[in-house]
């Protein structure tokens, strides 16, 4: 559950498995180290070693007997620190019981070994809170990256980057029995301490004091009351300002629009978002980042019950909108259109929010492409980052015409189109669009810049582990949304 150590050598140690690289080709794969490989080439040919991605041998190192060398496949040329990345995190999986690990890849560059050791360190990622017996082998302990003297390289920032994908990862393994709204609190109030991060917490009361209507009508039906956090990281040189909203359903039954048996596997799941928004903005912080981060984590517990919100009633989000509840399986939308009010009423320069929100993100999709909808130039922007950090966005239109299907005849907005089947993410997004404040309080400003990612998708890997990619919860979007506030403290 916590990252192994990560530096730099100059030769591995002794005791170390030593991992080097195999890059396919039309005459036969090529090996990559800073050693001398010809007598490994003579073993790799032998041994059809195809350099592909997720190929993994180990070998007998024929220069020390007793030792073995393990070959990763790096992936057809032209590499990238994508492929180092992905590399890096397939050998410290397969060498599961190996407690020192050392990569010699011949690379000296800084994005290249700072994507080793992000990789290295997430593909040791291992839950085993719950497990009553010791795993019989230990995930990898120790990684040492090995780079000429001339190379300065600081690896501090895949150590954070790394530690904000295992506290996601930590939070969303954690079951629903155990991770509800208060004790989410609990936890984002520990994982702060010592930071200069700012919180502020809303409980059931001071809810509905201040009438965050769509948190409260939501987690009314549990016997464990919702919360809202705010939290702020405010550095005084700052010059932008980023907004993140997070979707923190701890566990959706659906409601009275209740989910089948199976539908509700996986359901602690949903409130990934929240995970995600309070890892980005502890990052930031640890990073000494120059941009000013505020995180809503909107969190509540779906239940049915004789309190539980029923279809048809109208809730009165933050600011006044109200909404009709025709589904209340639609419940992230009407968490998020508090926080998003709340967020906007602060007037950011750009205004995120990142939830598990729709089924339909799947069969538009598929699991490996994290739709995105919103302003285009900061989708550009985020597209670009994710390309650089190996992670896939696709943009996806918001379509004018989809706002009347939530047209109400009570209230002011539907939070579904009952019976429509088309366009779901699409809709949700509509939907959360309504809630965007503008750049300033002036009647004729623009909206704020807002980026909404859909992950019910991507957050959850269901088969098996690919690259950097783990099994289980993936962290979707939190590494380049590191790197994108990172970009707002440099503009």
């Amino acid at each position: 559950m916590s990252i192994p150590k990560l530096s730099l050598v100059n030769r591995p140690s002794a005791q170390a498995v030593t991992v080097i690289g195999a890059i396919p080709g039309k005459k036969g794969v090529s090996l990559q180290a800073s050693r001398d490989t010809s007598a490994l080439s003579k073993i790799a040919q032998t041994l059809d070693i195809s350099g592909a991605q997720d190929s993994f041998t180990t070998v007998v190192d024929p220069a020390h007997p007793t030792k073995v060398i393990a070959i990763v496949g790096l992936g057809a040329l032209p590499l990238s620190a994508n492929s180092y990345r992905y590399a890096a995190a397939v050998a410290t999986r397969k060498l599961l019981g190996t407690s020192l690990v050392a990569f010699d890849f011949g690379v000296n560059e800084q994005p290249s070994i700072e994507a080793i050791a992000e990789g290295a360190a997430l593909g040791a990622y291992s839950y085993t809170m719950y497990k009553s017996t010791p795993e019989k082998k230990t995930p990898v302990q120790q990684v040492e990256i090995v780079a000429s003297k001339k190379a300065a390289s600081s690896l501090t920032k895949p150590v954070i980057t790394a530690e904000a994908l295992s506290l996601v990862k930590n939070l969303v393994n954690t079951p629903p029995n155990d991770l509800y709204p208060a004790s989410f609190v609990t936890h984002a109030l520990a994982a702060i301490k010592g930071l200069p991060i700012k919180s502020t917490v809303w409980d059931e009361k001071a809810l509905t004091k201040d009438g965050f209507g769509g948190i409260s009508g939501v987690g009314q039906g549990s016997s464990r009351p919702p919360r809202l956090v705010k939290l702020v990281y405010a550095p005084k040189k700052a010059k932008k300002h980023i907004a993140i909203v997070g979707k923190g359903i701890t566990f959706d039954t659906g409601g009275l629009s209740l989910k089948s048996g199976a539908g509700m596997i996986g359901m602690k799941y949903d409130m990934t978002g929240a995970a995600s928004t309070l890892a980005i903005i502890i990052a930031a912080a640890q990073l000494k980042l120059n941009v000013n981060i505020t995180a809503w984590l909107c969190l509540a517990e779906n239940m049915p019950s004789s309190t539980a919100i029923r279809p048809n009633d109208v809730l009165t989000i933050h600011g006044g909108k109200t909404v009709e509840v025709l589904n209340t399986d639609a419940e992230g939308r009407l968490v998020l259109a508090d926080g998003l009010v709340a967020a906007s009423a602060e007037h950011p320069d750009l205004l995120i929010d990142i939830a598990t929100l729709t089924g339909a993100a799947t069969t538009a999709l598929g699991t490996r492409y994290t739709g995105v909808m919103g302003d285009a130039d900061a989708i550009s922007h985020l597209v670009e980052l994710g390309q650089a950090a190996g992670e896939n966005f696709w943009h996806m239109p918001l379509p004018e015409e989809l706002r009347a299907y939530l047209n109400s005849d009570v209230a002011d907005i539907a939070n579904v189109k009952p019976g429509n089947t088309a366009g779901g993410m699409l809709v949700g997004a509509t939907f959360l669009k309504d809630f965007v404040g503008k750049t300033s309080d002036k009647d004729d400003a623009p909206q704020i810049p807002w980026i909404h990612l859909d992950i019910a998708n991507t957050a959850n890997n269901a088969g098996s582990a690919y690259g950097f990619t783990s099994a289980g919860p993936t962290g979707v979007a939190v590494r380049t949304l590191i790197n994108l506030a990172e970009s707002y403290a440099t503009a």
